[in-house]
């Protein structure tokens, strides 16, 4: 079933300097690793933009869908009428970068937290209440589709000869009384 691409999500490229700027933090607070820290900036720098190369969130008619990983790849579909929530998360240092982590949480997850997190989403809010406002569209077009389909002939006679028969029980019961 192919469905159309209402929106898709694009990563801020600040996210790197944010993922540089974390990871240098954390080094530095463990004595242990400051030796490290050169290590740190290399391996960010050449990795940050490979993972956020692979990230993708893709809004559908009817679901999202989400990828990323390098060496081990996540797609994730979730269904929009299981979503329970969008959080927007921003923590002092994402906002020194701008940048926002999106929260999708799902009804029958296991677990506390979100089911998929993104981060560095270009315009978080916007992407954010495009989900939310699909997510309510599809809502209201399941609910008048339920409302609109009138039932078929058949069920409507089977359940007049249902009653009637139902009647004629009772009938026979009250004559035995």
């Amino acid at each position: 079933m192919n469905e159309t691409v209402i929106d898709k999500a694009t990563f801020d490229k600040k996210v790197k300097q944010y993922w540089l700027v974390y990871w240098l933090f954390f080094s530095s607070i463990l004595v242990i690793s400051i030796p490290l820290i050169p290590i740190v900036i290399v391996v960010v720098l050449l990795v940050s933009q490979k993972i956020l190369n692979a990230m993708s969130a893709e809004l559908l008619e009817r679901k999202l869908v989400v990828k990323r990983g390098i060496l081990f790849k996540v797609e994730k579909s979730i269904p929009l009428e299981k979503i329970t929530d969008v959080g927007m998360v921003q923590g002092p240092l994402m906002r020194f970068f701008n940048l926002y982590r999106l929260n999708f949480e799902t009804a029958g997850q296991s677990g506390t937290g979100a089911l998929v997190s993104m981060i560095g989403i270009v315009d978080a809010a916007n992407f954010r209440e495009r989900i939310l406002t699909q997510k309510d569209e599809l809502q209201m077009l399941n609910t008048t589709s339920e409302k609109a389909s009138p039932e078929s002939p058949n069920d409507l006679k089977e359940l007049v000869e249902s009653v009637k028969r139902i009647e004629a029980l009772l009938e026979k019961q009250l004559n035995k009384l």
